[in-house]
């Protein structure tokens, strides 16, 4: 299964590295998030702040924060037994983010923790996931850290994944596992498609 993952994640690594108009695909996909219903009904909304050659999520992070909704961002951190988890920072000014962990934007370390600004993941209506390669039934492949599945364990069955991407990441069919966490959504520049979800 480890080897299916790592040529899937290769073979969607390369076409996402070589995808031309990054910038002007990255707007068209996050337009198609904020218009779905799930989206607009949602208070708090996560989404991720990109890095390398991901789908750019910085400029909706922008307008985002002006739109009235609770926009969350995560960060890299350890739980108290040593294990990779996302905290959950609400985002209020832009200006809060400065590179951390791989040149990902984040919250600077002494303000992690801080009152008012951690978010549990059960608060969380809609999450924007990013990934190395999904398919079209809403599976996922992440970048193999496993940031992002212990995440999608504790948020709320009725909060609303959408995963987005770029229509050349997309896989005939990911190798999923047991932990592996579906989309209800996938977004792409040119598709909405609809995921199993969580069943």
């Amino acid at each position: 299964m480890n080897d299916l993952k790592n040529r899937q994640r290769r073979t969607a690594y390369d076409a996402r590295n070589r995808q031309a108009d990054k910038e002007a695909l990255s707007r068209i996909i996050c337009a198609q998030c904020i218009a779905q219903p799930a989206y607009r009904q949602a208070e708090t909304v996560m989404w991720y702040s990109h890095c390398r050659s991901e789908v750019g999520t910085q400029a909706v992070l922008l307008s985002e924060l002006a739109s009235g909704k609770r926009i969350v961002v995560p960060y890299c951190t350890q739980d108290e037994q040593g294990h990779k988890r996302l905290g959950l920072w609400r985002l209020q000014d832009f200006s809060e983010l400065m590179p951390g962990t791989w040149g990902i934007l984040e919250p600077p370390k002494h303000r992690w923790g801080e009152p008012g600004k951690e978010i549990a993941p059960e608060q969380l209506d809609c999450i924007i996931v990013p990934g190395v390669a999904f398919d079209r039934k809403g599976g996922r492949l992440g970048n193999g850290a496993g940031y992002y599945d212990r995440l999608l364990k504790n948020i709320r069955s009725d909060a609303a994944l959408i995963g987005i991407c770029f229509e050349a990441q997309l896989i005939e069919q990911i190798a999923m596992e047991v932990h592996d966490v579906p989309m209800d959504l996938v977004i792409t520049e040119t598709t909405i498609y609809t995921g199993i979800g969580r069943q």
